[in-house]
């Protein structure tokens, strides 16, 4: 298993980002997920860098962890081409240590360039389309695609590595969970749903599965559900609104509701190893191998010390009777 951490662009400016990813390398994490925005959930987050910038940075600043995008919309704000630039020289600059994480998007970020936002059926044919297009250019040579939603002409990737990244599919129900199978190496996932991980392994799906657990740690639990609340609300929107909305403003309207009880039910709150233990181990249970720990809390410095003091050996020995079950099934 591997466990990964997530950085919040929409949390955090460039260099913070890139500080966290150097931090978490120093403390045993085995890979760094960075979501790719264009704006944040809530204004108050305050920032949307650009995610392949500020990778690259963190792959001249690291030498061990892993780098994941968590995830790419790559067909709307993107064209599936450019992702397919992007990944294949993110893989040589990092040395091999990229996996492109892809998902349907949001209408947050894509909304943006004009194009409209499809609903669900057509999104998730133009997401297919999207994910042939990056396979075909990843065979080499000059390449061109005629889809009902997305071409390609004459294209051509020169510089790709030896080993191609693998693509983890962002999934939230059985339709997007075949494409994770079909045109995937990997599925990832926000809710510990085993009829998830599921519907994944019956369509074909092999790969271990990353899963985002959401934690928000400080040396109290009111502090860390305060701060969760303030940022970090529009989480418990479900991914029906959250694909939706299209603006900061809209989800801070639509969050107005939260209580810190809701936050508290949702987020493994403070300082107590066993309820984030509690948390995570709902995602290894439901069958997941590669976990990532998503900080709420107003503490980066002091989460990456208590992953490294209370929970890394935790989790990894959690991890084995979970591993051995999976493989009993």
């Amino acid at each position: 298993m591997e466990i990964g951490y997530k950085l919040a662009s929409e949390a955090f400016g460039p260099q913070e980002i890139i500080r966290q990813a150097v931090r978490a390398e120093e403390v045993g994490f085995d890979f760094v997920e960075m979501s790719d925005h264009f704006h944040p959930w809530l204004d108050n987050q305050g920032h949307s860098s650009f995610t392949w910038s500020v990778l690259g940075a963190i792959a001249a600043r690291t030498s061990r962890i892993r780098l994941v995008t968590g995830v790419t919309c790559p067909m709307i704000r993107y064209h599936p081409a450019v992702v397919a630039q992007a990944a294949a020289t993110m893989a040589l600059v990092s040395d091999d240590r990229f996996t492109l994480g892809v998902g349907a998007g949001e209408r947050l970020n894509e909304h943006v360039v004009g194009r409209g936002f499809p609903a669900v059926g057509p999104r998730h044919a133009m997401f297919r389309e999207a994910l042939e297009i990056i396979r075909l250019l990843w065979r080499g040579g000059y390449r061109s695609y005629r889809g009902t939603y997305l071409q390609l002409e004459d294209a051509r990737v020169f510089d790709l590595p030896e080993r191609l990244p693998e693509i983890a599919v962002a999934a939230s129900g059985p339709s997007s969970a075949r494409i994770a199978a079909e045109l995937g190496d990997d599925l990832f996932a926000t809710d510990a749903d085993p009829d998830l991980v599921a519907h994944y392994r019956d369509a074909g799906g092999r790969g271990g599965g990353y899963a985002e657990v959401s934690l928000a740690w400080a040396p109290d639990v009111d502090t860390a559900a305060q701060a969760a609340l303030s940022t970090n609300r529009w989480g418990l929107t479900g991914w029906k609104v959250m694909s939706e909305l299209p603006n900061p403003v809209n989800f801070d309207a639509a969050t107005t509701t939260v209580r810190v009880e809701d936050v508290i039910g949702k987020f493994a709150c403070g300082p107590d190893p066993e309820r984030h233990m509690e948390l995570v181990s709902s995602y290894l249970d439901a069958g997941f191998e590669r976990i990532v720990l998503m900080n709420a809390g107003p503490d980066p410095d002091g989460f990456l010390d208590f992953y490294r003091d209370e929970l890394a050996g935790r989790i990894r020995e959690r991890a084995q009777p979970a591993a051995a079950a999976a493989g009993g099934a």
